[in-house]
């Protein structure tokens, strides 16, 4: 048991053999429309590529996923954990920021910020709220030891839209109009958990195994942002404000908030962000801060006990981002790809049990892949990976990840697949050429 324990421990932290994950990237498109089921996947998105390419206008989607990814990993002296993960993946551009602020330093030693922009059109003003939100807000000057609710939440507003007007100037003389970001943040002090959020990214707190907390994304189709949108001569169809833009709150996209006479939070487009104070507690677990690129294809209680599984086999917080962005790619994501895990001292801990489990779960993936794969090759087939995957999904294969089912285990899967192709490579004849004598 204990081989076996450090066995699995180890995958963890070691990446894919090289020629493994070349070996997956000739075929990830053909694997990942396998995945990406009842959500036209990448056929979706290629067909409207092809639609644009005769309109000579770009497409937003890649050929070939970019599967590189950022992470980072940082504590506070508090007694915090965090790490981040982010991805490319399908679009042809990455407009994700993040900022990830542990400790605030002078007298707010003991509080902690972090947040995801999620830009669109362009990455310019994602990448510059990235760099001033915290600024703005902390500007305020409602942010004190104090630690009082309702100051720290009006600081938190008046910083959103300090930023949204600063930048506005900066759009303008940079030539950023039509870009914008969503921007999905916290702020954690010794005694409360300040979430803020504007746009369709998303924040999510776990208390005792279950999902505590979690903001709402704000779209143009719900009822009080609609009849915003309509109020400020705006029109909602397709889901969209006048056809075109996805969400109804953001930093930027200054087109849509030209109504005179209206303040900037009743524009078509608010910068104005909902603002909570949770007040924190002992069994606090994690918090998930993520872009819509991880929302759009699982929710939040999914979410949860996915994470919770991977924290007891896992000890490497950026290795559990990096299965939370895999785990989206492969259910489908489109989009780029980030998210920020934060860790508070009650979260799940490494379990000899759940290691244990995990081996086990590996192995009888392994033998099934070699079973399937010895099957297909006596029936006469040439086993290619869609072959054995289809085949090894409809099985019924107990002790998948919680929250992240077969999915989940993709990587496991296309490793030992590739093992069996080496071992029923035919052998090269050795033919040796005899020297001719006269």
């Amino acid at each position: 048991m204990h081989l076996r324990t450090m066995r699995t421990a180890r995958k963890g932290s070691v990446e894919m053999p090289a020629f493994v994950r070349q070996l997956v990237k000739e075929t990830e498109k053909r694997v990942s429309s396998f995945f990406k089921v009842g959500r036209g996947g990448a056929a979706e998105g290629e067909q409207h590529g092809e639609g644009e390419k005769e309109e000579i206008i770009p497409s937003p989607y890649l050929d070939r996923p970019v599967l590189d990814k950022l992470t980072e990993e940082g504590c506070a002296r508090w007694g915090l954990t965090y790490a981040l993960g982010s991805m490319q993946g399908w679009r042809a551009n990455m407009e994700d920021f993040h900022n990830c602020v542990p400790q605030l330093g002078g007298e707010l030693a003991e509080w902690s910020f972090f947040a995801v922009f999620d830009g669109h059109a362009g990455s310019m003003v994602a990448q510059y709220c990235s760099q001033h939100l915290l600024g703005h807000i902390l500007a305020t000057g409602g942010v004190g030891l104090e630690d009082n609710p309702e100051k720290v939440k009006g600081s938190i507003t008046d910083g959103f839209l300090q930023t949204d007007k600063h930048l506005h100037s900066v759009a303008r003389r940079e030539g950023w109009e039509r870009g914008g970001t969503t921007v999905v943040s916290t702020l954690i002090s010794p005694y409360y958990i300040y979430f803020a959020n504007c746009g369709d990214s998303r924040a999510m707190l776990c208390r005792s195994g279950q999902v505590c907390f979690s903001t709402e994304d704000h779209k143009p189709y719900s009822p009080l942002e609609k009849e915003r949108i309509e109020s400020a001569g705006g029109s909602v169809s397709l889901q969209r404000i006048n056809g075109s833009l996805a969400v109804s709150r953001a930093l930027g996209d200054f087109s849509y908030k030209g109504v005179e006479n209206r303040p900037p939070s009743q524009q078509m487009v608010s910068p104005e962000p909902e603002v909570f104070a949770v007040e924190r507690s002992p069994t606090d677990e994690f918090l998930v801060l993520a872009c819509d690129g991880v929302w759009d294809t699982i929710s939040n209680e999914e979410l949860c006990a996915f994470i919770r599984n991977r924290l007891e086999v896992c000890t490497d917080l950026r290795d559990v981002c990096t299965q939370v962005i895999d785990l989206c790619l492969y259910k489908g994501s489109l989009d780029n790809i980030s998210i920020i895990l934060l860790c508070f001292p009650g979260a799940p801990q490494l379990s000899a049990e759940a290691l244990h489990q995990e081996a086990e779960l590996e192995d009888l993936l392994e033998s099934k892949v070699a079973e399937i794969y010895n099957e297909l090759s006596a029936s006469g087939e040439d086993p290619d990976l869609l072959s054995v995957l289809t085949v090894l999904a409809s099985s019924i294969i107990p002790g998948l990840p919680p929250g992240g089912g077969i999915q989940s285990k993709r990587n496991c899967i296309i490793s030992a697949y590739y093992q069996q192709r080496e071992t029923h490579k035919p052998a090269v004849p050795n033919v040796r050429t005899s020297s001719l004598r006269p």
